[in-house]
Order: C-alpha cells, then sequence, then structure tokens
C-alpha cells in the first residue's frame, strides 16, 4: 500500500510540475494581442503562429525553458522593460516567497502546501483565461509563482522523501525531470492549435482542469487533514542554517550557474539569429525544439550512471558543467540554423546532468549532515534557479546591448567552466555511507514515536 501510494504521489507531483511549465509556454501566443492593445493600435496581433512558441519550465525545481521568448516588435525602452518585467515576474515572487514556503513545508509537512500551491495555480490559470489587460496578466504571471513556490518545493521535497533509498530517489526525480521536458514538447501544439481553433480561453481552462483534477487525486491519495503523522514529524533544520552550509551552498552555486546560458539565451537568441544569420521565423521558432531530446536523454544517462557508480554524483555534475561551458562558447560561432542547433542540444544534455545528479544530493547531504526534512533545502534549489531566471529577462537584454553577444556566451561557457572544479568539494560527502544518515539510524534502531513507526513502514513498504 505504501508503494503504490508514492508511486501515485509521484504522478501528482510530475503533473504539477508538467503544468506549471506548460502554463508559460502557452501565455507566449496571447503576449503580441496584449502589446497591439497597449500601442493603442486597436487592431489584435493576429491569430497564433507555430514559429513564436515560447518554452519555459523549474523546478524546479523550479523552471527551466527549452524555447525560447519571441517578442513582438518592440516600440520602445519602456515596452521592453514591460514585457521583461512581466516574464520575470513569476520566478521574482517565487525568489521572495521559497524561503518562507521551505520553512513552512518542514512545519506542516508536504500535502498540505502542495495543496495550496496547486489551488493558487488553478486561481491563476483562471485568471490568465479572463485576462483582458497587462495588469491582469502580470497579476496572473505573480501568482503563478506564488503557485509554484509551494507547488514545486513541496513536491520535490515530498519524492525525496517518500523515495528514501537509492537508486529509487534518483529515478524519481529523474522522472519529474523528464515530465518537465516533456512540457517542452507537447505545449507548444497544444497551445497553437487550440488557441487557434479554439480561442485564447480554452488552453487555461484546460489545464485549469487539469490543475483541479490532480488537486482531487492528491486529496484522494494523501488528504493533508487525514496526515495525523506529521505532528511526529522532527524539527528540520532552519533554512538559514542549510544555506551556510558548504555543501548545499556548492550545489546550490552550481544549480544557479549553470541554468543561466539558458535563461539569459531565451530572450537574446532569436534577435542575433536574425541579424548574424538572417534566420527565417519558422527556424527561430525551432531554435530550441530539438533540445528536448538530448534533455530527457541527459536525464536517463545520469539515471543509469548514478545507480551503477553512486558516488560519482560530484562527477557527472562537474562533466555537465563543462559541456554546458563549452556549448555556450560555441554559439557565437554558428552560422546558420543547423549550426546552432547543436550546441544548444548540448547546453540542455549539460543542464539534464547537473540537475539529475545534484537534486538527490541535496536530499543525501540533507540526510547525513541535518534532519531529513527536506522543504528548506529543495527551497533553496528553486531559489538557485529563480535566481537565473529574474535576471535572465531584464538583464540579458542590457549584456548585449552594452557588451555584445559574443562576450554573453563567453562569459557564460567560462563561468561554467570554472564552476565545475569547485563539485570536486563534494567528491568525500558523496561517498559517504547511507547507513550514516539520521533516517536509517532510526529505522536500525526500531521506532520510537509515531513518525518513526510509520516511517519504518513505509520503508519495509
Amino acid at each position: 500500500e505504501a508503494r503504490r501510494q508514492r508511486r501515485l504521489l509521484l504522478v501528482v507531483v510530475c503533473v504539477a510540475l508538467l503544468l506549471d511549465n506548460m502554463l508559460y509556454m502557452v501565455i507566449v501566443p496571447i503576449i503580441p494581442d496584449y502589446i497591439a492593445t497597449m500601442r493603442d493600435r486597436g487592431v489584435a496581433a493576429g491569430p497564433f503562429l507555430p514559429a513564436g512558441f515560447n518554452e519555459s519550465g523549474g523546478g524546479g525545481g523550479g523552471n527551466r525553458s527549452l524555447l525560447p521568448a519571441r517578442y513582438p516588435p518592440a516600440a520602445g525602452d519602456n515596452e521592453d522593460v514591460q514585457i521583461g518585467v512581466l516574464f520575470a515576474s513569476k520566478a521574482m515572487l517565487q525568489l521572495l516567497v521559497n524561503p518562507l514556503s521551505g520553512t513552512l513545508i518542514d512545519r506542516v509537512g508536504y500535502e498540505t502546501p502542495l495543496l495550496a500551491g496547486l489551488a493558487v495555480m488553478f486561481l491563476s490559470t483562471a485568471t490568465f483565461a479572463f485576462a483582458e489587460n497587462y495588469a491582469t496578466l502580470f497579476a496572473a504571471r505573480s501568482l503563478q509563482g506564488l503557485g509554484s513556490a509551494f507547488a514545486d518545493t513541496a513536491g520535490i521535497a515530498l519524492i525525496a522523501d517518500r523515495y528514501a533509498e537509492e537508486p529509487a530517489r534518483s529515478r524519481a526525480l529523474g522522472t519529474a525531470l523528464a515530465c518537465i521536458s516533456f512540457g517542452s514538447l507537447v505545449a507548444p501544439p497544444f497551445g497553437g492549435i487550440l488557441y487557434v481553433f479554439a480561442g485564447k480561453r480554452v488552453p487555461f481552462l484546460v489545464l485549469a482542469c487539469v490543475c483541479l483534477l490532480d488537486g482531487l487525486l492528491l486529496l484522494a491519495v494523501a488528504p493533508p487533514c487525514a496526515a495525523g503523522a506529521r505532528a511526529n514529524m522532527p524539527v528540520g533544520t532552519p533554512i538559514h542554517r542549510l544555506m551556510v552550509d558548504p555543501y548545499i551552498a556548492v550545489v546550490a552555486g552550481a544549480l544557479a550557474t549553470c541554468n543561466i546560458p539558458l535563461a539569459f539565451l531565451e530572450p537574446t537568441i532569436a534577435n542575433w539569429m536574425r541579424e548574424s544569420m538572417g534566420a527565417s521565423e519558422w527556424e527561430v521558432g525551432l531554435t530550441w525544439l530539438p533540445a528536448f531530446f538530448p534533455h530527457v536523454l541527459g536525464v536517463y544517462v545520469t539515471v543509469r550512471l548514478a545507480a551503477a557508480y553512486p558516488h560519482l554524483q560530484w562527477f557527472y555534475g562537474a562533466l555537465g558543467m563543462a559541456i554546458i561551458g563549452a556549448s555556450s562558447c560555441l554559439v557565437p560561432a554558428c552560422r546558420n540554423f543547423g549550426q546552432v542547433i547543436v550546441p544548444l542540444c548540448g547546453i540542455c544534455f549539460g543542464i539534464a546532468l547537473v540537475d539529475t545528479a545534484l537534486l538527490p544530493t541535496l536530499a543525501f547531504l540533507v540526510d547525513v549532515r541535518h534532519v531529513s526534512v527536506y522543504g528548506s533545502v529543495y527551497a533553496i534549489a528553486d531559489i538557485s534557479y529563480s535566481v537565473a531566471y529574474a535576471l535572465g529577462p531584464i538583464v540579458a537584454g542590457q549584456i548585449v546591448h552594452t557588451m555584445g553577444f559574443v562576450q554573453l556566451n563567453l562569459g557564460m561557457g567560462l563561468a561554467n567552466v570554472l564552476y565545475a572544479p569547485v563539485l570536486l568539494f563534494l567528491k568525500n560527502v558523496c561517498q559517504m555511507k547511507p547507513s550514516h544518515s539520521e533516517r536509517n539510524i532510526l529505522l536500525e534502531e526500531g521506532p520510537k514515536g509515531l513518525y518513526d513507526t510509520i516511517k519504518m513502514e513505509e520503508h519495509k513498504g
């Protein structure tokens, strides 16, 4: 029964992460209509075109993107700022809320914040469906960030809690990351077809219904009000103490650094392709789509390698950062659409290596160095992602304007290459035996309370 329950909870979390990722992408086809209205032209920007797809996803954790943001032609600096702030508002709010959400999750458990996050995401999706102006769209986008701060963090922490042993934990977290990537493939045709044939509200209403069903499934599988065992849940380590843990800080820095190229290229690569290689609209729209496949491949490869050689998790992360750095430096050297796809696929493959290797490492670090409660540590991971995606839409364009696209990519590549050796710091930690963790010591010594008894039963199951 415990095994069946945790599988259903994994489905709930994966659907929540998928919805969060899809909701960001679905708003992009509608942006031109709002921009056209703000310009007082009185004419809608026109129907959705597949070349204009944009994809952003987190996770994390998150929210990592796999398609570039395609913005309408700028009418002035003010409009550029509005668009940049709109796309960054979700990550900005996540950045502010995550310290609070992580602490709350540690205190009340995982199910209640996950349900609250799904409820807020449902409200955000419904607001998107009926938004008629920029202010409402901005409010809905920010509301999505609030829901993500709870749903994403609680979901990933719940997976880490229910899948306590390796390699099951790496497989479960890898599945969650693959679902985020799958959203990048299914959302563009989903949003485009429904937008053209059914109107702008239908994609959001469909996502809202799926979000509602996901919340009902969570209530059926693990009702938050019935989680009486949480009253005896160990007190988690405060988030400020986790932040100053040098090992956790190294992992958080790696997660932020590896996502900077993706976050900074999204708002800049489309214009660079048009100016440097005369790329057509369909080429710009499809630039990131092939990168979905190496991302999923990277998740699969890392999960298999982690199962065979679990003591080399730090090496997989360092290898991923080296690949990201080399790929970032190669982007400005590309001269046509076919060439630019290769380094972008390399970036997404490297990100998959880093995320899949280091997300389970965060849970392991909490097990061996702190208390096995995961809300705060995955809030730190979400903060790392949010830093990159909050800065990207606002800062990247300014860097390109003042320094140039080539310098931007070389700087991002150099940052990843220089950070890769820092992961050597994790080498000894990753070699520690899982039996040293607080969780397994409790299980070996026998139950001492209601929480320990339930954890032991889940362990046996």
